[in-house]
């Protein structure tokens, strides 16, 4: 018999159980389903009328009236049309055809009882470039090595990859999450523990390219004198990121190139003035209330270090609509907008790089990467922290890769309250994201339907799934696609409930699929022609091993060394079932025609990923239905060491890792060539 806290978590959303990817049932605890419960705040009464309404196209709509009295119902459409009409006990309304964001206001006696935003939605996201065939390259923006960057790859490198790529016959560049960090602690380096999704890494602007540099003999100084040029002579020779030292050179200068910016623009109302301001007022409320909140936590870091972020703000400060919080900016004009300066630099310069990608013609341009949550004390969740559980964390369940289970230390959305805030923040978000992308790879993307809450005080494996309105943030992520023209990949790894997958396939958003995981029963690696179209392809990702590392068993070693493996033993079974895939491999190459001449079928002739065979695999890939076909920048050039190891902060270098070879050096690079040469030839763009 279901007790009451059956009923009240099948009421809020929390699931019982659930199927892991071996299949095994999990049954959330009852302490586990309590203290979920209690995160989500959960309320049983709901509201007198629809917060919002979210319907298919040409889809009728349909909902109580309250009260059952007679009401006027006036829709308000995007373009301005009015159409009205009266109901009774319920509103029915006809198909509504037109896509898009719409207003229903209901009536009486010349009151208004509502205004209900009504969301219309198309039934599939973007198709561009239906029937071709793309690759691309994908890199680690803070990775990347050139002549000019300071340390640590910038926002004006990317044209150097996008030239790189358009050269060799790719139709896109991929990049890890470029959402806003914490220019207060540089070392909070994760793209995928943001400040903010809604704006960008300014860490990432390039100095040189900036024209407040070309004006400003101060700054040339600042760059020219000897100590500044040994540190970062230091900074771009080192082969993992210092973010401290890249951060105190770049802050320093970019100080004093606002300060000229002031000065010669702002005070004259130049042109370049102008454009600022447009921006500002573009950005309205949303980018003001990012910079208060920057401006607010340099404020208090710099009087205690220990502060992190709102949380541990003074209390009059926690609320960003406070009176405390006006009084600060109002007496801070300058730190405000100093943030709001840095957020149009980078804009600008993502801008030039998607222009350079439609300027050299590559079929989808920028592919870029939406992180599946922000930091606890970041600008996202002091802006709208009522619409966090902000005590639970979001994470998955244990893995083949994750035995622990991951703890991703991500505050989750509370479903009822987004909904109840017409889904404006998750609409604000899509579209910063897809505004110069020509694709968007959503990270785990079946948050769409449920998450994974981790309680307080509980370890990984400990969480229970918690239900999202899956239909309404799938039509709303399919109108923003339309609109943006992007092309949407869900990242659909670990445990994905069927449901999700036909939805997702209906919608036309791309199923992403790596090398490693795609196996037949008895273990082989599928075929080349078994990948769906609506698919992309690629050998790795950031949180697995490289090509290199796969092949040495690199990823065993260091889970070993960090105390990862959940029970004795594991490390040598898995060491067991990596020698058993590396000879599964060369078979399945071999069955394919693709093992490279010399090599032999024995895995213990092959000590080491070389090129040939890495050449052979992304042929493999390459030669795949698959819409898209994404090489990973540290196979092409060999490396071992993956960017980021699960289950980690400080113990391991992530986001750290620089690749060993400069940009300039790509296009004279035989590794580099003779990969672009054969993703090309296999995938020219055409279907």
């Amino acid at each position: 018999m279901a007790t009451e806290l059956d009923l009240l978590c099948t009421q809020a959303g929390i699931l019982a159980n659930y199927y892991d990817i071996w299949g095994t049932r999990h049954e959330a605890s009852d302490a586990t389903r309590e203290a979920i419960l209690a995160a989500l705040e959960f309320r049983t009464d709901t509201p007198a009328w629809p917060p919002v309404l979210v319907t298919w196209e040409n889809e009728p709509v349909s909902f109580p009236v309250p009260d059952g009295k007679p009401v006027t119902w006036r829709l308000i459409l995007e373009d301005q049309q009015v159409i009205e009409g009266s109901a009774g006990e319920r509103v029915e309304m006809s198909a509504v055809g037109l896509p898009g964001y719409h207003r229903l206001e209901m009536v009486r006696r010349g009151k208004t009882l509502a205004s209900i935003p009504l969301i219309v939605c198309p039934r599939s996201s973007y198709q561009g470039g239906a029937g071709r065939r793309d690759w691309g390259l994908a890199v680690q923006l803070y990775s990347l090595r050139s002549a000019a960057n300071w340390g640590l790859g910038d926002y004006t490198d990317i044209a150097g990859v996008v030239d790189w790529a358009a050269a060799a016959g790719a139709g896109m560049v991929g990049l890890n999450p470029l959402h806003a960090l914490f220019p207060h602690n540089p070392l909070h380096s994760s793209p995928y523990s943001p400040s903010s999704r809604q704006f960008l890494n300014v860490l990432h602007i390039g100095i040189a390219g900036l024209p407040e540099y070309a004006e400003c003999s101060a700054a040339q100084r600042q760059v020219a004198d000897p100590a500044f040029q040994a540190r970062l002579a230091a900074l771009r020779e080192a082969d993992l990121v210092d973010y401290a030292g890249v951060a105190a050179l770049k802050f320093g200068v970019l100080e004093t190139l606002y300060r000229h910016f002031r000065a010669s623009h702002l005070d004259h109302n130049t042109a370049r003035a102008q454009d600022f301001r447009a921006f500002q007022k573009r950005g309205g409320t949303e980018l003001r209330q990012f910079a208060v909140y920057h401006a607010l936590q340099e404020h208090f870091h710099a009087q205690d270090a220990s502060v992190w972020g709102w949380p541990a703000w003074p209390e009059a400060y926690r609320r960003h609509d406070g009176a405390a919080v006006h009084a600060f900016a109002d007496a801070h004009p300058e730190r405000v907008e100093w943030q709001e300066w840095l957020q149009w630099l980078a804009d600008q310069q993502l801008a030039a790089a998607a222009r350079r990608c439609d300027e050299l013609g590559l079929a989808v341009g920028l592919y870029q990467d939406l992180a599946v949550g922000v930091d606890k004390g970041g600008a996202e969740t002091w802006v709208h922290q009522d619409l966090y559980a902000l005590d639970a964390r979001v994470g998955c369940p244990p893995d083949d890769f994750n035995p622990l289970g991951q703890d991703w230390g991500l505050p989750p959305w509370i479903p009822q309250r987004l909904r109840g805030a017409g889904y404006a923040p998750y609409i604000a978000m899509l579209r910063a994201n897809m505004r110069y992308a020509g694709a968007l790879r959503v990270d785990h993307v079946m948050g769409l339907m449920r998450l994974y809450w981790i309680p307080p005080g509980m370890k990984g494996d400990a969480g229970a799934y918690v239900s999202y309105p899956f239909e309404e943030l799938l039509g709303i992520l399919n109108l923003e696609s339309q609109r943006n023209r992007c092309l949407i990949v869900g990242e659909d790894l670990g445990t994905v409930p069927d449901e999700v997958r036909h939805a997702l396939r209906d919608a036309g958003v791309l199923s992403y699929k790596l090398f490693y995981f795609e196996r037949q029963q008895d273990g082989h690696f599928f075929p080349a022609d078994w990948f769906p179209e609506q698919s992309l392809v690629a050998a790795s990702t950031h949180d697995l091993p490289t090509l290199a590392g796969f092949w040495l068993g690199r990823d065993i070693d260091t889970r070993s060394a960090l105390d990862l493996y959940p029970r004795p033993g594991m490390r040598e079974e898995q060491l067991a079932g990596r020698a058993t895939d590396r000879a599964r491999l060369l078979a399945d190459l071999a069955r394919e025609g693709l093992l490279p001449e010399g090599v032999s079928e024995d895995p213990e002739q092959s000590p080491t990923m070389t090129p040939a065979l890495t050449g052979a695999i992304y042929t493999h890939l390459a030669r795949s239905p698959a819409r898209l076909a994404l090489v990973q920048a540290e196979d092409m050039i060999g490396q071992t060491e993956q960017a980021n190891q699960p289950g980690t902060v400080d113990e391991h270098p992530n986001w750290r890792r620089k690749l060993c070879l400069a940009v300039e050096a790509w296009s004279d690079d035989a590794r580099c060539r003779a990969l672009a040469e054969t993703m090309t030839a296999e995938r020219p763009g055409i279907g």
